[in-house]
């Protein structure tokens, strides 16, 4: 499959043909436009557009007025090949705040130059309770120094509700976590995505990272999945790349926090607290 055929798969069956990414969750149509919508702790936003220049702005516009009305943060996942060849400065202009860019790469579960075995003194576990949800939460703030209850939410959730759906993994040295990666797999298309992989600050370049990926590449070639994705950062591109991962486009992500707007009694009040949420 060409890189070409390969970006419509993927537009087709992730994007356009997006499904609930977890309990709760739900997928909208409207407008040209795909959206998941789901409650505060978990993720808001556009997976796809099929937008011209005569109807974006009216487009982002209804989205914004959608989520601001259910009181929550949303992201419009931007990638390269989107249209209009301007839709990240109309995003921009109507409020949004550009994330870093990433790489969309994708690589063949069964071809991939993999390597199975840990480096010394490392042992990789299956995530498949709250303890080792905790182990990989912890790894994900020391890793990126952000707060991961988010992710703890997630994970528990989907592996109570859906557990043949996710394959999260630690690697531990001794007592210690270490690194840790999940992986989200897709019924009924042949992607599996490869997400929150992290490995904590004097344990990088050891090759854990890339021992994450075997595991889980041989998790997906095992239930039949053909094709990882994964949005890669510059620091994790070069090595997926040297695996055998081949870059397809880029991806944005364009933040809109709706802002407070004045209450009754002329106090700001944000649609969030509005929510109850």
């Amino acid at each position: 499959m060409d890189h070409a055929e390969l970006l419509a798969l993927f537009d087709r069956d992730l994007r356009e043909g997006a499904r609930p990414d977890g309990p709760g969750a739900r997928v909208e149509r409207t407008g040209g436009v795909v959206r998941q919508v789901a409650s505060a702790r978990g993720w808001n936003g556009v997976v796809w557009s099929g937008l011209d220049e005569a109807g974006a702005d009216a487009a982002i516009a209804g989205q914004v007025g959608h989520y601001r009305e259910l009181g929550l943060d949303f992201e419009w996942k931007l990638y390269g090949h989107d249209r209009p060849a301007d839709l990240g400065r109309r995003l921009l202009a109507a409020g949004f705040t550009p994330g870093s860019e990433e790489t969309l790469m994708i690589g063949e579960a069964g071809d991939l130059t993999l390597g199975t075995e840990p480096p010394e003194g490392v042992r990789v576990e299956p995530v498949t309770d709250p303890a080792g949800v905790g182990l990989v939460a912890d790894v994900h703030e020391k890793a990126f120094g952000t707060d991961s209850s988010w992710l703890r939410h997630r994970l528990l959730a989907r592996l109570s509700s859906d557990p043949d759906t996710v394959v999260a993994v630690v690697a531990m040295a001794g007592d210690e976590p270490v690194s840790a990666a999940r992986m989200e797999l897709v019924p009924g298309t042949p992607f599996a995505g490869l997400w929150g992989g992290g490995t904590v600050k004097g344990w990088r370049g050891r090759g854990i990272y890339r021992t994450l990926v075997a595991h889980r590449a041989h998790a997906a070639a095992s239930r039949g999945y053909r094709y990882l994705q994964v949005d890669a950062s510059d620091q994790s591109r070069p090595i997926l790349e040297r695996l055998g991962f081949v870059p397809l486009t880029t991806t944005t992500p364009y933040m809109y926090t709706p802002r407070p707007s004045p209450g009754a009694d002329g106090t700001a009040a944000s649609s969030r607290s509005a929510a109850g949420a």
